[in-house]
């Protein structure tokens, strides 16, 4: 019957979409096994100094002798959860100022918007690297630069949202009942104004890796010996020509990992 699946086409759909879950599930374990059970990320050995990919180093060792595999697995600890604190701060601020401009208009909303104008017009690496010049190096000042530089794109979208909710039944009901300013901000707009953001959110996440890694890259991250993906490509840039596995497993990370976040927000986003 036309708009109906057939009796194999679905368990085939279900099997596409229960098999990259049940992959990401066992290759989080196996990483999260290793964390727990490998080396020790920081110590090495000058004997076994680049040493190529083996079946005792997987991902080979690096200049110290210290096994690129537990670097990585330890850099995305370090990596994800300065992501994580980047996103959480540009949400937690841009989600509440855009609920508050949308709620206000007038000279209010028009502040904030010139505000996330000025931010929107600078690219978000460039603004990031302006605001570290000001906070000074390390990994908590690269994480709350990045987050700032992400405001933003949550201010509009939440602003954009709210805008539709105005004339909405349920909202003119909470004010004619008695309802106040502000326990209709935290009652109806805040919640009813977070959805869209949700997809923004983990598509962010991705961008903040990105930014993470590329700022400590260049040098303004946390200083060595931490297993921070970005400082583990540039402590390797020297050596890519005789031993690549220094840049190109920590590369590889984080390219899946962006990957795979990119994937979660366009699933979410149903696009």
């Amino acid at each position: 019957m036309p708009g109906q699946k057939s009796s194999v086409t679905a368990p085939y759909l279900q099997t596409r979409q229960v098999l990259p879950l049940a992959a990401g599930v066992v290759a989080l374990a196996l990483l999260l096994g290793y964390a727990v059970l490998g080396p020790n990320p920081d110590y090495g050995t000058v004997s076994e100094r680049l040493l190529s990919p083996t079946l005792h180093h997987l991902f080979g060792t690096d200049q110290f002798g210290r096994d690129i595999l537990a670097r990585v697995v330890a850099g995305a600890k370090v990596t994800l959860s300065s992501a994580l604190f980047a996103v959480t701060l540009s949400f937690g601020i841009g989600l509440p100022l855009g609920v508050f401009a949308g709620m206000c208009g007038g000279k209010i909303d028009a502040a904030l918007m010139l505000l996330a104008d000025i931010l929107a017009s600078i690219p978000e690496l460039l603004l990031a690297l302006s605001i570290l010049a000001l906070l000074g190096s390390g990994l908590y000042n690269v994480a709350i630069a990045v987050g700032i530089s992400q405001i933003a794109l949550f201010l509009r979208l939440t602003r954009n949202e709210v805008l539709l909710l105005k004339n909405k039944p349920f909202i003119t009901t909470a004010y004619d009942i008695g309802g106040t300013f502000w326990r209709v901000f935290w009652r109806h707009y805040l919640p009813n104004g977070m959805p869209p953001s949700v997809s923004l959110v983990i598509l962010k996440f991705s961008s903040a890796i990105l930014a993470i890694s590329t700022i400590c890259f260049l040098g303004y991250g946390p200083p060595p010996p931490t297993a921070e993906w970005g400082l583990m490509i540039a402590e390797g840039r020297n050596y890519i020509a005789t031993a690549w596995w220094l840049t190109a497993f920590p590369g590889l990370a984080i390219v899946c990992t962006v990957v795979a976040f990119h994937a979660l927000s366009t699933r979410i986003s149903g696009k």
